[in-house]
């Protein structure tokens, strides 16, 4: 057995033993703590936190429709005093008479919405998937270096989230986009709020994923995310419960790398087991798959169902740090010797798409009987 087979059949054995671990979890209620020991407020942060949090991305002029389709910008939020500007690209073919899925992407840290659209490439998925992409700027008063505050007071994380929505909303009422196709996927501190959104608003989502995000409602301040970053905290299940009142998560997509420095690929193994345990029945783990395309990174795959159907995809990529997988050499927080992330979470998205239809009639039927 080669070592990198040893190392998958070593990490899927460690994902069936906390499978394991949150069935008995399941049988009975318990209270966590947001992180085992809190630090005091005013510690210092880690370097690794800081990095993330200070780090300057690589401007990129306003984006240009090449090859069909178009930019808008605009903005919205809760009030004239609490907004947050967008840019939304709506790809060729699409109008009221053919409305299509709508993507929301949510930047990292020291982003913005052009330098994030070129990370992505997201016009260019947009056309090629028929879909429209929502992406929410966050602004420098909320956050000086632009993250979007996963780890703040719980009430401020409910704002903040409650903010994103009402933008989702708004756009979902003056856009050509089907309200019952929205998914969210976003990168680092934008992938943790994704996934808050998911907890927050589990009805409105198909699906949410996070790309080298730290584990959601698991720090209250800087230096609590510092230690969660650093794969040394853990979610409050409790909260988690709490934010779904009784609703099912939608299925969760977890993109990281295995040599982030910043975010611990921790942090990923710690979120698929809170969704595992947001479910009356634990979800059943297959065995993984590694998969290898040309000369890019080698990724494998844990993948999750629930009811036979996708619930829980794991996706660890082999050597990539803090970026965004497949992205352009030109951007700071990017490996264009990874895979292409937009991709992989848009299949994932239309597998669970599939299984949402697939379910509908069967729905119906436990209705009428």
């Amino acid at each position: 057995m080669t070592r990198r087979n040893r190392s998958g059949t070593k990490l899927w054995n460690t994902l069936s033993k906390i499978a394991t671990r949150n069935v008995r979890r399941a049988q009975r209620t318990v209270t966590k703590s947001a992180i085992r020991s809190a630090v005091k407020q005013g510690e210092a942060m880690s370097k690794a936190a800081q990095r993330v949090l200070t780090g300057v991305a690589s401007p990129v002029p306003t984006p240009v429709s090449r090859g069909g389709g178009r930019w808008e910008e605009g903005s919205w939020g809760l009030g004239p005093l609490v907004q947050r500007r967008y840019r939304l690209f709506i790809p060729p073919g699409v109008s009221a008479s053919r409305p299509a899925p709508l993507l929301v992407l949510l930047h990292g840290c020291g982003q913005d919405t052009a330098s994030f659209a070129a990370c992505t490439r997201a016009a260019t998925l947009a056309r090629s998937a028929g879909c429209v992409v929502l992406m929410p700027e966050q602004s420098s008063q909320a956050n000086a270096q632009r993250c979007w505050n996963w780890f703040r007071s719980a009430a401020r994380v409910v704002a903040e989230a409650s903010l994103l929505m009402s933008i989702v909303e708004h756009v979902c009422q003056q856009q050509p986009v089907r309200r019952e196709r929205v998914f969210a996927l976003g990168l680092s501190a934008g992938g943790a709020m994704a996934v808050i959104l998911g907890l927050r608003y589990p009805d409105r989502f198909v699906a949410v994923g996070s790309h080298s995000g730290a584990v959601p409602l698991s720090a209250s301040n800087a230096a609590q995310a510092a230690r969660v970053m650093h794969g040394k905290g853990e979610p409050d299940v409790d909260a988690a419960r709490f934010q779904l009142a009784g609703r099912r998560p939608p299925p969760l997509l977890l993109l990281h790398g295995d040599a982030d420095h910043v975010v611990h690929f921790d942090n990923a193994l710690a979120s698929a087991a809170l969704w595992q345990q947001l479910l009356p029945q634990p979800p059943v783990l297959a065995k993984p798959r590694r998969v290898q395309r040309g000369q890019r990174r080698p990724y494998s795959i844990f993948p999750w169902s629930s009811e036979g159907e996708p619930y829980i995809r794991l996706v660890r990529i082999e050597g990539l740090g803090h970026a965004w997988s497949g992205g352009p050499s030109s951007q700071a927080f990017a490996d264009p010797s990874g895979p292409d992330a937009l991709r992989i979470a848009w299949q994932f998205f239309m597998q669970c798409l599939a299984a949402r239809q697939r379910a509908a009639p069967r729905r119906v039927r436990k209705v009428a009987a």
